[in-house]
């Protein structure tokens, strides 16, 4: 998968990047991290982990993800929290919410608060790259 962004000599036309995408996958599970992770590594992207919030915060304001896939329910900090701070750190920044089944007033609440996508437990591959891919799109 080639990676595109924006020529700035060319505005609204895409360019091939020198490095893949980034994608910070978020998830107090271990077993949800590999599983989101082996799913956008497998399709070309740059994976960072973090298992906690505080954790993900740092490792977005070191590494500035292209996508950050976040898990709504985390102990501690969740995932409502660290949209909110990411949103005030990045206002641009692009987030997609990681939740199960039942939790719709959660998830349209992190869409209210600028989570561009949703995607649910147990993952579909293609459906998780396609959102993916959908919000990487946008300008």
């Amino acid at each position: 998968m080639e990676a595109r962004h924006d020529d700035p000599a060319r505005p609204g036309v895409a360019s091939p990047r020198p490095y893949p995408e980034t994608v910070l996958v978020v998830d107090d599970t271990p077993f949800m991290v590999q599983m989101l992770g082996d799913i956008f590594t497998g399709a070309g992207y740059r994976v960072l982990t973090a298992q906690s919030g505080p954790d993900a915060l740092e490792l977005y304001d070191r590494q500035l993800p292209d996508l950050t896939s976040l898990d709504l329910v985390m102990p501690g900090m969740d995932g409502i929290q660290v949209l909110r701070e990411l949103r005030r750190r990045d206002p641009a920044g692009k987030v997609i919410m990681v939740s199960a089944v039942g939790l719709e007033a959660k998830v349209m609440e992190a869409l209210k608060l600028g989570a561009r996508n949703y995607i649910l437990k147990p993952f579909d591959r293609d459906k998780v790259l396609e959102a993916a891919r959908r919000i990487l799109d946008e300008y």
